[in-house]
Parts: C-alpha cells; structure tokens; sequence
C-alpha cells in the first residue's frame, strides 16, 4: 500500500506540475524565425499614433502673457498652476478623469469660449493643431495650446494579481508596461492566450497575443491603447481545487487521496 501511495503521489505531482515554457516570456518558439539577444527588432509596420475615440479624457493647457486670456478658459473651481490654466494636475489617483476633457459620444470636446470641438479620429497632434486654430480665431493675442491623452486607462481581468481599473501616466506603454502595473500574472495564467479586447471606431474586436512568444515585440499589440481589456484564462490545473493557488491546490488533492488510501489500508488490514 505504502508503494502504490507513493506512485500515485508521484503520478499527480508529475502531471501538475507546470512547463517553464508555459511562463516563460518572449522565448523563440520553434514556428517562428529566432529572434537573438541584442538583436534590433523593428516595431510592426502599422502607424501607432493613437486615434482619439469617443469618451476618451485629453489634457488641455494653455498659455499666454496676458493672466486673464488664461482664466477664460478655466472651469469654476479649477486652479491655475504656474500662471496657466490646466486642464489636468489635482490631487488624487486620477485627478484627470475629474479636470481633463472628456471626449462626448458625437467625438467633441468642450471648451470655454470656444464651444465643441470635433476632436476624435484624429491623432494628439492633429487635435492640438485643430484646438489652436479655433483659439486663434476667436483671440487677437498668442495663446499656445498643449493637448496630450491624460493617461492610458485599461482594464485587468482573470489570472492577474491585481484586476481591476488601471491607469499608467504615458502617452505609450507596452503590454509588459500595463502586466507589471498590475501586479504581473499568477502563476496559473496562460500566458500563451492574453485576450485585449480593444475599442474600434464603430466596434470592439478581440485579439490574442502569446506572451511566451518573443515575436510579439514586433506585434502591433505590442502597445497597449487606452480603454483596453486584457482577460487572461486560467490553466486547467484549477480543476484539482477550489483553492486560491497551485500549492494549496496539490496539498488539498494529496491530503484527501492520502487519507482515502489511508482508510482503505485500515480496511483491507482488518
């Protein structure tokens, strides 16, 4: 009995334990051309400028010598900070999302004095340039606009150590960015299906992207963009036990067999 134990302990433990290859990132998997270490690896051919979208938030500053052309601009209750008016700044953990610019389901923002703006479908430097033309044809003087993203936010979900709402304060980060941002995953992601579901003009699409894969620097997903989803499915090595890891899971499964083998050692004995 004590030897059909052990090789069913054996047996359970080999079958559960997990493949570095299945949480190892960016190898060079056999399907694909290797890529080497300090080999230069261009970004995919795809333009990244992100294209503004609907219920985006914008940062707006504007600056001038004349102070009050500069409160023109500012909401009730905003402060100015080093004599310009802001859009962002604040306190909080996302103080943009309460003093930035949000973008409205037509594409417009709204801004004092110069009503709505259309400013989705164009990239940052296309809206600063659109956002500048009307200022400078409702003022005389030089007001100087500065309009970037406030912000990437994303969304976490599944096999992540911390899920949840996401912001990263850049105007570009990558996928790897947005993983340690959120606590990296656990150890029973698959790291080889990392869903994004990503908002489109018109439509959402998701994607799969393989973490394992070292091709996926030269991916256009290599990018994260603001209001994406990432969902990461947890590997089949959950149906062992309800608990909250693998070593809790496998500790649960050998307590119960060996107890069972335990009881029917006792019978068989008597």
């Amino acid at each position: 009995m004590n030897k059909i134990l052990f090789f069913v302990s054996l047996l359970v433990f080999a079958t559960s334990c997990i493949s570095n290859k299945r949480i190892t990132y960016l190898q060079n998997l056999p399907e694909n051309t290797p890529i080497e270490l300090n080999e230069f690896i261009p970004f995919a051919e795809v333009d990244y400028k992100y294209i503004l979208q609907p219920f985006d938030i914008v940062e707006i500053d504007f600056a001038t010598s004349d102070p009050e052309l500069i409160e023109a601009f500012s909401f009730q209750n905003s402060q100015n900070i080093g004599g310009m008016g802001s859009a962002g700044g604040g306190g909080g953990s996302d103080p943009l999302y309460f003093r930035g610019y949000s973008i409205d389901q037509e594409g417009n923002v709204e801004v004092p004095k110069l009503g709505k703006i259309r400013i989705a479908g164009l990239t940052e430097e296309e809206a600063k340039d659109r956002v500048q033309l009307e200022i400078n044809t409702y003022f005389k003087e030089e007001i100087y606009v500065k309009l970037r993203i406030a912000g990437i936010r994303y969304t976490t979900l599944g096999e992540f150590n911390s899920v949840g709402v996401n912001v990263i304060y850049k105007n570009r980060a990558t996928i790897f960015d947005a993983l340690a941002n959120s606590g990296e995953t656990t150890l029973l992601g698959k790291k080889n299906k990392l869903f994004i579901i990503r908002q489109y003009d018109g439509g959402t699409k998701i994607h799969q992207i393989n973490l394992n894969d070292r091709a996926l620097l030269a991916s256009p997903f290599y990018f994260i963009q603001p209001n994406d989803i990432l969902y990461m499915e947890p590997m089949n090595i959950r149906q062992f036990g309800n608990a909250d890891n693998l070593t809790a899971s496998l500790a649960l499964f050998a307590g119960l067999l060996a107890s069972t083998l335990l009881i029917i050692n006792l019978v068989v004995g008597n």
